[in-house]
């Protein structure tokens, strides 16, 4: 059981850090007319990208957390 835990944690590290990269490319992506945008005009794919791209990184790293904390309770039960 610890062993798949253990690459679980793997696995949703490397989407944490995936999702993070991704969501700072689309950061200096963004153009001068994205951010020049009238305020009534509604985000632009870029701001949309970054946005889902943040809010993945975020679920990555909560489901790491449970995963460790998993793991400290198989070892100390253990």
């Amino acid at each position: 059981m610890t062993v798949i835990l253990v690459i679980a944690l793997v696995l949703a590290m490397a989407a944490t850090l995936f999702a993070l990269v991704r969501g700072i490319i689309a950061f200096l992506q963004t153009t001068k007319d994205d951010l020049n945008a009238p305020e009534g005009a509604g985000p632009s794919p870029a701001r949309l990208k970054q946005n889902k791209m943040m809010m993945n990184r975020i679920l990555f790293q909560a489901a790491a957390i449970v995963i460790v904390v998993l793991l400290l309770l198989l070892k100390g039960n253990g």
